[in-house]
């Protein structure tokens, strides 16, 4: 049982996998596959995509949560949540890019992306100097606020996936509150790279210079 919670973590990873390669091959872009696929294959596998991103995204609570309750926090599951959370959120996004051209989402994405990379980059540099960025609150309503908003928006793109209709107000508004939210995601994405950052620096600054 005490496994449990990096399988979860693991899972999330494999099916973040999916979900890209999915999406790729909707989009037309994987070689010999994508060619003889058929409308309704290409919407069935846009489906799965979607799906799969919404149980990945649910796996993100629960791993954390039941390895706290089993007493089964692990060195592999510190290692493997973050960076099952930022190849789900970066795998997302690059599918939601391959839906086609969507102006409203090229702006956030490109943000969120840029604060991923940074803030890896940022907590490598800190392990070596044996400086550690521990999770604030703010982060963990990110990733959340983060995975919501994709999943709207990864909705949005493949709507003629689901036979949702079309042309009505209750597409308009969806989308709204789509768009909305993942701008306010990628807000808060910054907001936290910042705090990051400035953690990070304060940090250095503390420590001893070398002789």
């Amino acid at each position: 049982m005490k496994s449990l919670p990096n399988i979860l973590t693991g899972s999330r990873l494999v099916m973040a996998l999916f979900m890209f390669v999915a999406f790729a091959a909707a989009a037309g872009a994987v070689p010999y596959f994508s060619n003889r696929l058929e409308p309704d294959a290409q919407f069935a596998l846009q489906r799965w995509a979607v799906y799969a991103f919404v149980v990945a995204a649910v796996t993100d609570f629960f791993d954390g949560w039941l390895a706290r309750k089993l007493h089964a926090e692990s060195v592999w599951g510190a290692i493997l949540d973050p960076i099952g959370d930022k190849v789900l959120v970066c795998g997302a996004i690059l599918g939601l890019m391959s839906l086609g051209p969507q102006p409203m989402v090229v702006l956030p994405a490109g943000l969120i992306l840029f604060r991923e990379f940074t803030v890896s980059a940022l907590r490598e540099v800190g392990a070596g100097k044996g400086v550690k960025l521990p999770v604030t609150l703010l982060a963990k309503w990110k990733t959340t606020l983060q995975l919501t908003a994709l999943a709207m928006e990864l909705i949005v793109a493949a709507w003629g996936a689901f036979s949702l209709p079309d042309g009505t107000a209750f597409r308009a508004g969806f989308e709204v509150a789509a768009h909305g939210l993942f701008w306010l995601a990628a807000l808060v994405t910054l907001i936290t790279g910042v705090q990051y950052w400035e953690q990070t620096r304060k940090a250095l600054a503390d420590q001893p210079s070398a002789p």
